[in-house]
């Protein structure tokens, strides 16, 4: 593992790269614009820019809603498809390209040599190793995993790790940085496919998935279990806390002793099932269904106006973990 690396002082940084235009790229865009940073977003083609700027513009709306940073503008935002312009003056760099392995190898190639190796290089990858991405890269000790949850403007989660050629020293930085602008960084024990959150997703999506290919349950009934069940105390604790109250006084040692015979029973199946064309169609006409006359605009606004309200109706009143 390389040791080789020396970051500025997190509180230093102005000036910030976001590589990507899409939603992930454009989100993280947005939020560094609202915490009073400069953004210069790097762009495959110029033709992106007016999509990037309309999903900025979106965003904005509800970064209005729950606070900016003095000075903060979306005037600080420049857009090119250089990407040595790009990277010029940048003190720190959130990639969010496209999942591609090869793209994104080729990609940290190319800025190894134009960027100063004290200036750490954060992937928004959602599922690729940084290992991996970092294997043709000259300057690896400064290039960790920074994953966010969409969208990355709204949710204060970031999971970081690092590949083997990274510096401990450059996830720390991350880290600290991430928690400087508001974030709240969760830095893993280990690579691990899919981080932390996204596998604790993954497993309901699965289950889910089960219940609808065997008929169980709709793709209706299934957003409105968890809108209506376990989705508002996720929001607060997070599911070990609510078992640890689930349990009484008693707590989570009670809890164990009530529930874990349960374990055995066949409750859950954790293998994927088939994404036959049959489950496919039943999902998407599902979700057309439950989406009704809204469009992709209109439920993101709606998804943001929501989180925007739990931000604000838990802030003071439940110490959500950062």
């Amino acid at each position: 593992m390389s040791e080789v690396f020396s970051g500025i002082d997190v509180s230093s940084v102005r000036k910030i790269t976001c590589i990507g235009a899409g939603p992930i790229g454009a989100g993280w865009a947005a939020f560094f614009l609202s915490r009073g940073y400069a953004v210069t977003s790097y762009v495959h083609a110029m033709s992106e820019e007016a999509s990037l700027r309309a999903l900025i513009d979106d965003a904005w709306i509800s970064l209005e809603q729950l606070g900016l940073a003095d000075g903060a503008s979306i005037d600080q935002l420049s857009c090119t498809d250089d990407l040595a312009l790009a990277t010029a003056d940048a003190q720190f760099i959130q990639e969010s390209a496209p999942e591609n392995l090869e793209l994104k190898r080729t990609l940290y190639q190319k800025l190894s040599e134009l960027v100063p190796a004290n200036v750490v290089i954060s992937s928004s990858t959602s599922g690729l190793k940084m290992t991996d991405i970092q294997s043709t890269c000259s300057t690896p000790a400064r290039t960790v995993v920074g994953h966010p949850f969409n969208p990355p403007y709204l949710l204060p989660l970031v999971e970081v790790v690092g590949g083997e050629k990274s510096s401990p020293v450059a996830v720390e930085w991350v880290a600290a940085f991430y928690k400087h602008v508001g974030k709240a960084p969760l830095v893993l024990k280990r690579e691990i496919p899919g981080f932390v959150a996204t596998r604790l997703q993954e497993a309901v999506w699965r289950e889910a998935l089960h219940m609808i290919a065997n008929e169980e349950a709709t793709v209706a009934d299934i957003d409105t279990a968890i809108v209506n069940g376990p989705g508002p105390r996720w929001a607060m604790m997070g599911p070990c806390l609510a078992y640890h109250i689930g349990g009484g006084e008693g707590g989570m040692e009670y809890c164990l002793e009530q529930f874990g015979p349960a374990l055995k029973l066949p409750w859950s199946r954790m293998e994927a099932p088939e994404l036959t064309p049959e489950l496919a169609r039943k999902l998407i006409d599902g979700s057309l269904e439950v989406a009704g006359d809204r469009d992709y605009g209109t439920l993101n606004r709606q998804r943001d106006e929501g989180l925007v309200a739990i931000r604000k109706a838990l802030d003071g009143v439940f110490d959500v973990p950062d």
